[in-house]
């Protein structure tokens, strides 16, 4: 079981930026991809980004491509989702989570699981 936790929120101004980080550990920590996802008041969870264990291949949620920015360090089992040009409406309750890459449709965040406790991201206009 991988154990996740998200850090790094926050309140910015719009146009600014955030970097959030999650720590990773457990046995089987080096099996699984990470991504991010965020959940907004009233909506449901969506996919933000995800990347491989092996960092080669990265993955967007549209509206995310060209502002965020997904990246691992596997020296410190730690995935980062730098965040620019930030917008009220990215303000949301930001979650890490693992799944095998062997998921079907991993890469879209499909079977993406064992959440860390959130950050949150406020974005003021």
């Amino acid at each position: 079981q991988v154990q996740l936790v998200e850090s790094g929120g926050g309140l910015v101004q719009a146009g600014g930026s955030l970097r959030l980080s999650c720590a990773a550990s457990g046995p089987t920590f080096s099996n699984y991809a990470l991504g991010w996802f965020r959940q907004a008041p009233g909506k449901e969870r969506e996919f933000v980004a995800a990347i491989s264990r092996s960092a080669t291949a990265t993955f967007y949620a549209e509206s995310m491509k060209g502002r965020f920015t997904i990246s691992i360090d596997n020296a410190k089992n730690t995935v980062f989702l730098q965040m620019n040009s930030l917008k009220p409406e990215d303000t949301a309750v930001y979650y890490c989570g693992a799944t095998r890459e062997s998921v079907p449709g991993w890469y879209s965040g499909n079977g993406f699981g064992s959440w860390g406790q959130g950050t949150q991201v406020t974005v003021s206009s």
